[in-house]
């Protein structure tokens, strides 16, 4: 984000000095020039707009909207930015499927915001484990249960949530990617609300062809992921054969 070079993904913590607004944090990605930008800085534009489309959307397709704000021009490829999306997109969905009208608000979205911040925090996919977007779906299933400490099934069902969540991630993994997530998590978390709850989020395109492939940092997984957009080959380039010819021996 600042000088275009690649990043060193360290073991252990270390104090930076940010290079957007210059406060000493404690991080564990610099650029291998030394530059470190901290958490509230990295994609704080992005989640602007995220936030913003999240309060407009009409739509109820989850994914789409998801698609939507993957394609903002100030979104980072990879970034606890991708959490906020997943979050975003399952609530403003929610609010606009014939359950939601007056039962979801800006207050609720807000809220899963709040909570998914907590947790969704750059690098701890690899660090901890646990991927940002997992607990971002967690906020979610957790605001429509009103669950909370020393509930009953509402906590459970929610923890239950978020390990099937973690699960498709962790299918995805290897090296990792946001985007991939996103969308792999949009699809447990409609299941389980079609499942759970009867609630059925029309989900149009449930494999949308990812465009970002080429901006990966650690390299695509092409075939690998299920969103791959495979480029296309033409099996005649490199035959001898024309098509429409006709042999006259």
């Amino acid at each position: 984000m600042v000088c275009g070079s690649m990043l060193d993904y360290q073991e252990r913590a270390g104090t930076h000095a940010c290079s957007f607004c210059g406060a000493s944090k404690q991080g564990h990605a610099v650029c291998i020039q030394g530059h470190f930008v901290c958490d509230a800085c990295h994609g704080r534009d992005a989640r602007q707009h995220i936030e913003e489309m999240a309060f407009t959307a009409t739509d109820s397709d989850p994914m789409a909207l998801a698609e939507r704000m993957l394609n903002l021009p100030n979104l980072p490829m990879l970034g606890c930015e991708h959490a906020f999306i997943a979050c975003g997109a399952i609530l403003a969905a929610l609010r606009n499927s014939p359950y939601g009208k007056d039962k979801i608000t800006d207050a609720e979205i807000r809220e899963a915001f709040e909570r998914t911040s907590a947790q969704g925090k750059g690098g701890f996919c690899a660090l901890t484990g646990v991927c940002g977007v997992a607990p971002a779906v967690g906020a979610c299933v957790s605001l429509f249960l009103g669950s909370r400490c020393g509930s009953d099934s509402e906590q459970r069902i929610t923890m239950e949530s978020v390990i099937r969540v973690q699960q498709a991630i962790a299918a995805l993994t290897g090296p990792s990617c946001c985007k991939a997530y996103v969308r792999a998590a949009l699809t447990e978390a409609s299941a389980i609300f079609s499942e759970r709850f009867g609630i059925v989020l029309p989900v149009q395109n449930p494999v949308p062809q990812c465009r970002h492939s080429a901006l990966h940092p650690h390299g695509c997984r092409e075939e690998k992921c299920p969103y791959y957009d495979k480029p296309q080959q033409d099996i005649f380039a490199s035959a001898q054969f024309v098509p429409g010819t006709v042999c006259s021996t």
